[in-house]
């Protein structure tokens, strides 16, 4: 439970039809098992007391006694921990026979919860058998204990607020206005469907995609269980299929097996505050009956992917289609400034470096849509002190293979003018030494876009500007900033991309632009010429600091959560000392250099984490880290 993830599990039960001794012996098994596997909450099929394809024998007082029964054995095995589950059974009740999903823990019955839609078309028949309910709650005694029968109950965890349970049946999901849509409005977090879904040519896709589209929409997790093998084949074939979403994502999917437990562990806390962000759900709705329940706090130990590069599928065929679309995005934004402006000219600081090599990239692709000629593309190397020949020759060779205009403006005696003017000793490599490079670069742009009647395009990536790892007006500033919202992990794949579907100069010099370190190139190169100022060195690994600003930025997640999900995904890759190391540099450079990014240039957005200060991200620049230290602290100790 620590950190909002709580385990669960949904499973197809084997049934006998009408035979309710071999079917609680079913569920009994798999409350053990679950119970013997740290499961919390445990979602199983629709009937599964009786099975589901019973039919007239519904309307046997036996089979209903036998149900009822089952019930009872459920309800006193849950006696032996505080495992939630949630199972299908008939209930009779005042006369009336209702197809329910039945919530116990603990020895207590929280609530029966009836089927609000009977399907009664094609191969369904149900309302020949079950009553369709009344909307609204009842205080109901059953099984010799009080408790609640009705379509508007929510099972509220008294020590975990985040997880409130609500329930549907089935043919509830399928319908126009599903009922989990209130039940998710009114506070719940998770549904759960308890299902006999017989098998037909599609249906599964279909199926699936119900549940997936329901998880997002709702922000909610989704558990679906589907019923078991023996089920009656008389014109019907039941395939279990079990499924596990959580706001739109697979957490776990499971085909044709029985008695077989889908665990996976769900986050409520993520859901909670992403519902919190988007405002459109808590509603009091005075209709509802919160039921406490309460569990035993204990650590969740995960087992969930937890993406090590979450800006970066790890599917290849997915990777190609996502460069292709940001690389879509990025052109499209410059497209319409370009349009909007009337300028048929641009100016980029090409480094020979990645991030400037994308921003070119992205020009030539508005250009060409736009059917611009590419020499009214003017890319400008400056070398300083510290460029190498690596980076300067592939500037070079990467204007000649994309055919853009391009000039050599070297920086190096303005540069030392300016530390004459300012009286800096140049043989001091400070941050004088450093900034003073980076501001006389953007004046050389600047200076260049007003002489051509060009727009100055920004290459600076997200990671950077999370890190504030830019000059202020230096780099830092631009006319359009295309990379705003790429962050570094990804701007490698995307430039690989081009590089995989271009002819073979391009390639060759965007591979070898690829394979070279990140760096500023401020200071003087080595002795052997290469690049003595690698960023990673200065920063810490950019992959871990991706890491820690999607989980902060698009989550909202504490440090320690974010530190725990780190340890987990780079589990043998960095010590957690390494990490929580620089999670510390990460938090305190996010908070010390938001006065970079309240000030940014325009430029598009393009995934779920954007720092742009025009509503995607909004933080006084002088807020104290000093809450997050704290709990930083806390984690060192």
């Amino acid at each position: 439970m620590k950190d909002g993830f709580v385990k669960c599990a949904v499973a197809s039960a084997s049934v006998r039809v009408a035979d309710t001794m071999y079917n609680t012996a079913s569920i009994i098994s798999l409350m053990r098992s679950a119970v013997q596997q740290g499961v919390r909450l445990l979602v199983l099929p629709e009937l599964v007391t009786t099975a589901y394809t019973c039919a007239d024998l519904f309307l046997q007082k036996s089979l209903q006694k036998g149900a009822v029964d089952a019930i009872a054995n459920v309800v006193d095995e849950s006696r032996n921990s505080d495992l939630l589950v949630v199972f299908g059974s008939l209930i009779p009740l005042h006369g009336r026979l209702y197809n329910c999903a039945v919530v116990v823990q603990s020895g207590r019955i929280l609530g029966l919860v009836p089927k609000q839609h009977l399907p009664n078309y094609l191969e369904y028949y149900e309302k020949r058998w079950f009553k369709v309910p009344t909307d609204g709650n009842i205080a109901v005694e059953f099984l010799g204990q009080s408790t609640y029968f009705g379509t508007r109950l929510l099972f509220t965890c008294t020590n975990l607020p985040e997880l409130v349970v609500a329930c549907e049946i089935c043919e509830d999901l399928w319908v126009p206005r599903s009922p989990s849509t209130d039940h998710a409005v009114a506070g719940a977090t998770v549904i759960t469907n308890c299902s006999a879904s017989d098998e037909l040519v599609g249906k599964e896709v279909y199926r699936r995609s119900l549940v997936e589209t329901q998880s997002g929409r709702l922000i909610c997790a989704y558990l679906y269980s589907d019923a078991g093998e023996g089920e009656s084949t008389t014109d019907l074939v039941f395939s279990p299929h079990n499924l596990i979403f959580e706001d739109g994502h697979s957490l776990g999917e499971q085909r044709e097996q029985s008695d077989t437990l889908l665990i996976t562990e769900i986050d409520v806390q993520k859901l909670a505050l992403e519902r919190i962000r988007r405002q459109s759900f808590g509603y009091d709705d005075n209709m509802y009956q919160r039921i406490p329940f309460t569990l035993e706090e204990r650590e969740c130990a995960l087992t969930r992917k937890i993406d090590r590069n979450p800006f970066v599928p790890s599917d290849a065929q997915t990777m190609t289609a996502r460069c292709e679309k940001i690389l879509t995005l990025q052109s499209l934004g410059l497209k319409k400034r370009l349009e909007h402006t009337k300028v048929k000219q641009v100016i980029v600081g090409l480094s020979g470096g990645l991030d400037s090599t994308l921003a070119l990239l992205v020009c030539v692709r508005a250009f060409d849509a736009l059917k611009l000629p590419r020499s009214g593309i003017l890319a400008v190397t400056m070398p300083g002190f510290g460029t190498t020949k690596r980076t300067k020759g592939n500037a070079t060779k990467l204007a000649k293979a994309l055919d853009v205009a391009f000039t050599t403006i070297s920086i190096s005696k303005a540069v030392g003018q300016h530390f004459k003017d300012i009286g800096h000793d140049p043989a001091v490599a400070d941050v004088t030494y450093e900034n003073s490079q980076a501001r006389e670069r953007t004046q050389v742009l600047m200076d260049l876009a007003n002489k051509r009647g060009a727009l100055v395009i920004g290459t600076g990536d997200l990671s950077e500007l999370a890190l504030g790892w830019a000059t202020y007006n230096g780099d830092h500033m631009s006319m359009y900033g295309v990379n705003a919202s790429v962050p570094k992990t990804l701007v490698k794949h995307l430039v690989s991309y081009i590089a995989q579907i271009s002819d073979p100069p391009l390639k060759k010099v965007l591979l070898d632009i690829v394979d070279t370190p990140v760096s500023p190139e401020l200071l003087p190169a080595k002795h052997d010429g290469t690049i003595s100022q690698v960023t990673e060195d200065l920063v810490g690994p950019y992959e871990l600091h991706d890491f820690f600003l999607y989980q902060v930025v698009r989550f909202g997640y504490s440090p320690s959560k974010v530190y725990r999900l780190a340890q987990y995904a780079f589990t043998g890759i960095y010590e957690p000392a390494f990490i929580l190391d620089w999670l510390k540099i990460f938090y305190r450079r996010f908070f010390s250099q938001q006065f970079k990014r309240s000030c940014l240039p325009d430029g598009p957005r393009i995934g779920s984490v954007s720092l742009s200060p025009r509503g995607d991200w909004r933080m006084s620049s002088d807020s104290s880290v000093a809450l997050w230290q704290q709990e930083l602290e806390t984690l060192a100790n």
